[in-house]
């Protein structure tokens, strides 16, 4: 049996798959994180996902035709960027999926130039702070501005 393992950029009628990762996971992160809710990402429309697909960087995985990850990155005018939506389904983690996406977005902002990236997690959920450590990311500060402790990680491109 062949298997197939792709990423590519997002297109709008992968709107729906990309809702349902993001869901999919990000309930996933709200129970291992201890946020009680609600959550953007679990709230967002599909006009919301195919308007970011057209206006950010939004790439998609697939094993086999089928759509298991998601990230979003937009590449701000200061030239660095921000990774939002950043998720895979749940039977496909520890697979090199998360890895591999995050492996595409560093070659993406490194060859545009882009000097730092940042995103947002739940600092009490170890298994991410971990992966994102092993990364490159480092805490930059903390905010409890949506009810629970998140991160904001930064990495820095030479």
């Amino acid at each position: 049996m062949n298997y197939s393992f792709v990423i590519r950029k997002a297109v709008v009628e992968d709107a729906y798959a990309i809702q349902n990762i993001i869901r999919e996971s990000f309930k996933k992160y709200m129970e291992d994180s201890g946020i009680p809710g609600p959550m953007e990402a679990l709230e967002e429309s599909i006009d919301d996902i195919k308007r970011d697909i057209v206006q950010k960087e939004v790439f998609i995985a697939l094993i086999d035709d089928v759509p298991v990850g998601s990230i979003r990155v937009q590449i701000l005018p200061d030239n660095t960027a921000r990774i939002s939506r950043f998720g895979v389904r749940l039977q496909y983690h520890n697979n090199g999926i998360g890895k591999s996406l995050m492996n595409l977005v560093d070659k993406l902002l490194i060859s545009r130039g882009v000097k730092r990236v940042s995103l947002y997690t739940a600092s009490k959920h170890a298994d991410l702070m971990r992966f994102y450590y092993g990364r490159g990311f480092y805490i930059d500060s903390t905010t409890r501005d949506r009810g629970y402790i998140r991160a904001l990680l930064v990495k820095e491109y030479e």
